[in-house]
C-alpha cells in the first residue's frame, strides 16, 4: 500500500503534470488561427464549427513540432520537468520516414494530456475543496452527477476527490515518461551520428593512451634504471654519473612534453595544443638508442635505408614501435646486447629488436632495481598500432634465450 503510495507524494509527479498544463496553456496561442476558417465559412451548428476548428488546431499544433528549435526545446524541458535522461540532438541531416513525424506527435500527446489531466484534475481539485463546506453539495460533470449530504459522507468525498486528482497527475506523467524517449529521444539518423562520435572518441582515447604507454612507460624504465646506475658510479666515476644524470633530464623533459599534450587533449584544448603534439620521428633514433645505452645496456645498431625519407606518418609509428619494443627489452631482459635492426626499402619498412631472456644478469643488476610491474598492454597496442598501418607483426621467442619483436610496414619514400 505505501509502495502504491509514493508517487502521490514526488514532487517530480506535480512537475510533470504541470509540463503537461504548460503545453495545454501554450496551444492556446494557437486556437485563434484555428477558429479563423469556421468563422469564415457559411454560419452552421455550433457542434458543426468546432469539428473543423478542432483539426485545423491539431494541424497547428503538429506543424509547430516540425521546426526543430521546438525539439530542442522539448527535449531540455522534458529533461527537468519528467527527469528523462534524453541525449541532446545532434547533427545528423534532416530527419526521414516515420522519424520526422515523431515530434509532432509528441505535440499533440503533450496537448491532449495536458488538456484532460488539467479538465479532470481540475474539477477532483474543485470538489475536493468545495465539498466540505455546505450542509448539501453536489458535483455534475458530463451529465454525470452525485450529490452528497454534510457529515463524513461529504469528507469522505472530499478526501476521494483529492486522491482522484493526484492519482490523475501520476497517471498523466508517467504516459508522458513512457512516451518521451520514444517521440523525443534519438532518431535513426541520430543513433549512427552518436555511434559514429562515440566510435571517434575512442579512437581518439586509445591513441592517447598507447602515447602515454609508449612514451611515458619508456622514459619511467629507462629513467629509474639510469638513477640506479647513477648511484652505483657516483663515487668511481662522477663524470659517467653525471652524463647519466643529464640523460635523465632529457628524457624527463620529453616524458613531461607527451604529457603536457595529452592532459591538453584530455581537457578538450585540443585546438591550443595542436602545435604542441609531439612529432618523434625516426629522426630521433638516435636519441633514443643513446638513452637507452645510458641506462647501462649495449644497443647494436643496424640502420640501413633513408629513414629520413620515410613519411611522417609511418615515421612516427616507426619511432613508437621501437620505444615499446627497447622498453620490454630494458623491463623483461635478461643481459646482453640488445639488437636493433631498421631497413628502409621501396615497398616496406622492417623493424625488429632482439634481446636475450631467462637465466643471466639483467640490465642495472646489482642497482637494487626490483622487478617492473606490466600493464598487459605493450604487446596489443602494438599489434593494434601495427593493424591500422595494414602492416604485419611477429612477437615471440627466438630461440631458447632471446625474444623478438619483428614489424613490417608499408611504405612509400618521398621522392
Amino acid at each position: 500500500m505505501i509502495k502504491r503510495m509514493r508517487p502521490l507524494l514526488r514532487s517530480s509527479t506535480y512537475s510533470g503534470a504541470l509540463f503537461a498544463c504548460c503545453a495545454a496553456l501554450a496551444s492556446l496561442l494557437l486556437l485563434p488561427f484555428a477558429a479563423l476558417p469556421a468563422l469564415a465559412g457559411p454560419s452552421s451548428t455550433d457542434d458543426v464549427q468546432i469539428v473543423p476548428t478542432l483539426l485545423v488546431w491539431a494541424v497547428l499544433i503538429g506543424a509547430v513540432g516540425l521546426a526543430r528549435t521546438t525539439r530542442r526545446v522539448l527535449i531540455v524541458c522534458a529533461r527537468r520537468m519528467l527527469g528523462v535522461p534524453l541525449p541532446d540532438p545532434v547533427a545528423a541531416g534532416r530527419p526521414a520516414g516515420a522519424d520526422r513525424w515523431r515530434t509532432p506527435l509528441w505535440l499533440l500527446l503533450h496537448v491532449a494530456l495536458g488538456w484532460a489531466g488539467a479538465l479532470a484534475s481540475g474539477v477532483l481539485l474543485l470538489g475536493g475543496l468545495t465539498l466540505p463546506l455546505g450542509a448539501e453539495a453536489g458535483l455534475s460533470l458530463l451529465g454525470w452527477s452525485v450529490r452528497v449530504q454534510d457529515g463524513w459522507g461529504s469528507w469522505a468525498a472530499a478526501f476521494g476527490c483529492l486522491l482522484s486528482a493526484a492519482t490523475v497527475c501520476v497517471a498523466v506523467t508517467n504516459v508522458l515518461r513512457w512516451a518521451a524517449p520514444r517521440l523525443l529521444g534519438p532518431s535513426s539518423a541520430e543513433r549512427l551520428a552518436l555511434a559514429a562520435e562515440r566510435e571517434l572518441a575512442l579512437a581518439e582515447r586509445n591513441r592517447l593512451a598507447h602515447e602515454l604507454h609508449d612514451s611515458i612507460g619508456h622514459t619511467l624504465t629507462a629513467t629509474t634504471i639510469q638513477a640506479a646506475v647513477a648511484g652505483e658510479v657516483l663515487s668511481a666515476d662522477p663524470v659517467a654519473a653525471r652524463a647519466t644524470l643529464r640523460s635523465i633530464e632529457e628524457s624527463s623533459r620529453a616524458a613531461l612534453e607527451d604529457l603536457d599534450y595529452v592532459l591538453g587533449v584530455l581537457r578538450e584544448q585540443e585546438s591550443e595544443r595542436a602545435e604542441a603534439a609531439p612529432t618523434r620521428t625516426l629522426a630521433d633514433l638516435p636519441e633514443l638508442l643513446d638513452r637507452v645505452r645510458h641506462a647501462g645496456a649495449v644497443v647494436e645498431q643496424e640502420l640501413s635505408g633513408e629513414l629520413t625519407q620515410v613519411q611522417g606518418t609511418l615515421s612516427r609509428a616507426a619511432y613508437r614501435i621501437l620505444q615499446e619494443g627497447l622498453t620490454n627489452a630494458l623491463r623483461h631482459g635478461a643481459g646482453g646486447p640488445i639488437e636493433v635492426r631498421v631497413a628502409a626499402a621501396p615497398d616496406g619498412l622492417e623493424i625488429g629488436v632482439v634481446n636475450r631472456t631467462g637465466a643471466g644478469t639483467s640490465v642495472g643488476a646489482g642497482t637494487g632495481r626490483g622487478a617492473f610491474p606490466t600493464s598487459g598492454h605493450g604487446l596489443p597496442g602494438l599489434a593494434e598500432r601495427v593493424r591500422l598501418l595494414h602492416g604485419e607483426m611477429e612477437a615471440g621467442p627466438d630461440g631458447p634465450r632471446h625474444w623478438r619483436l619483428a614489424v613490417r610496414l608499408p611504405v612509400r619514400l618521398s621522392a
